[in-house]
């Protein structure tokens, strides 16, 4: 299928035309809203706003690289030779992927946690996290490996090659390009996952809307400004991979 390039002054106009459709979209919508605004409760507990929207930051940027590094520790164990270790690694991915982050959470930190002695909520919530999406990441990883054609693997080999050169130089490099669409979305999902921890009493962003809601009376209010706080942490998160994708892409 032919790709037409447009040149960067229409995609511009193109993308301003689109917001502004999709904003007035939105302004008519709640301008027909029957509803008696309460803004001045809300407003005024702003703090409360900013210091779940800077723990669900911290959270964040704990859990997205150790994610990716149990993600891509888990594709490799798929991998190995020692089978037992392959299809423990098999069995647990597939155990995280099937049940609900949230019964996973409450396992984890009261059943897990407690044996081991661990009660620091604020460094257990983004290992939680970590882990629920490195499963999926693991499983895209691997995807992204299988993808490559054997031929050259061989050929990797043939001309001496080890096994860590191939993957740094052959592998990964033609993987990262198909893997990246499906990592952005995880990374954001798991930003957006991370409003789930407020059953373990971290106080996280949504849990701060919670919070200003049961205060003010004023829920619809109070939960809107959650929207704006998670799309400042996810649309970079979206731009950044679209650029990394773009560059593996011109690499590759």
């Amino acid at each position: 299928m032919r790709v037409t390039i447009h040149p960067p002054a229409r995609r511009r106009a193109s993308f301003l035309l689109a917001l502004l459709l999709v904003s007035g979209v939105l302004v008519v919508a709640f301008l027909t809203l029957d509803q008696h605004w309460q803004w001045a409760g809300v407003a005024s507990r702003w703090r409360l706003y900013l210091a779940g929207w800077l723990n669900t930051l911290a959270i964040a940027a704990i859990a997205l690289p150790l994610s990716c590094v149990l993600g891509l520790a888990f594709a490799l164990a798929r991998r190995a030779a020692f089978l037992p270790l392959r299809y423990a690694v098999q069995i647990c991915v597939e155990l995280t992927r099937g049940a609900p982050l949230l019964v996973q959470i409450y396992l984890y930190f009261y059943v897990f946690a407690q044996v081991l002695h661990l009660d620091n909520r604020y460094i257990l919530g983004p290992v939680i996290l970590a882990t629920f999406t490195g499963a999926y990441i693991s499983e895209l990883i691997r995807a992204g490996i299988e993808s490559i054609g054997r031929s050259q693997l061989e050929s990797a080999r043939a001309i001496g090659l080890t096994t860590a050169q191939t993957y740094r130089h052959v592998i990964f490099p033609q993987a990262i390009r198909q893997i990246l669409p499906g990592l952005a979305g995880q990374f954001v999902s798991l930003v957006k996952d991370s409003s789930l921890l407020s059953i373990i009493a971290i106080n996280e962003f949504t849990q701060a809307g919670t919070n200003v809601a049961s205060y003010t009376a004023a829920p619809f209010e109070s939960h809107l400004p959650l929207a704006l706080g998670y799309l400042i942490i996810t649309i970079p998160i979206s731009l950044w991979t679209q650029r990394l994708e773009k560059r593996a892409r011109f690499e590759t």
